[in-house]
């Protein structure tokens, strides 16, 4: 069951078309396997829609006054152009693989996760960054073995977390397949996932993370050299 899903700001965000595409992604995901999440969606877009055609109406309010006033325009232009929006289906492909890749990602992962070039920062973790975003965010993968822990760090900008696969656990909660974590850069936390099975989570990372323990900030220079906005 998902515990914790995007805020409502994000979502209307979302269903409004609004949000960075990078962010997009990664609330796409997590629809996927989040009814709530769509009941939420479908309501909002109702609400656009209503919106929408209120504004319409009150537009045609205001071109009949305008027709009253000036009686010399014979013809008035119609500014009708309504736009219908449906949902994107995907064919569902048969991954032979160990997980299965949500439809949102298959655009970055072709043939599985274990198919992408992984770059390991500890013998536990690695991370496969997906696409970066010029001069702005990243969005990239992270894996870490069961019952092992990522290095203690802090933000430097905001980062959202999508899991994918299995679980982990800090300070804050426990976090499993499906839920999505927003952090600021006010958030210090030490994730450790839970011992039956490894962790996949998708990342956005608006900012590089900044390790903090002793040892493990030697990777921070790794960290920032392959973070779009770094550079």
């Amino acid at each position: 069951m998902i515990h914790y899903h995007p805020s409502i700001e994000t979502l209307t965000d979302y269903a409004a078309g609004s949000l960075p595409l990078t962010h997009a992604l990664c609330v796409s995901t997590h629809i996927e396997h989040c009814h709530e999440c769509q009941q939420q969606i479908r309501k909002l877009e109702m609400l656009g829609s209503h919106l929408f055609d209120q504004t319409k109406l009150e537009s045609r309010r205001l071109n009949s006054l305008k027709d009253s006033f000036f009686e010399k325009l014979a013809e008035q232009p119609t500014q009708e152009s309504d736009e219908t929006r449906s949902p994107k289906e995907s064919k569902n492909t048969s991954w032979e693989a160990q997980y299965a890749v949500p439809n949102s990602l298959r655009q970055f992962i072709k043939q599985g996760y274990d198919e992408l070039n992984w770059m390991r920062l500890s013998p536990s973790f690695k991370i496969a960054t997906l696409y970066n975003e010029e001069g702005g965010a990243q969005v990239a993968l992270t894996r870490v073995k069961a019952g092992a822990h990522m290095p203690t760090h802090t933000h430097t900008g905001d980062e959202i977390t999508l899991v994918l696969e299995g679980a982990f656990s800090d300070e804050s909660g426990v976090y499993r397949q499906g839920d999505f974590i927003n952090r600021d850069a006010s958030h210090k936390h030490k994730p450790i996932v839970t011992k039956d099975a490894e962790c996949i989570c998708l990342t956005v990372l608006d900012a590089p993370i900044e390790f903090t323990g002793w040892l493990a900030r030697l990777l921070n220079p790794i960290i920032r050299r392959y973070h779009p906005h770094s550079h």
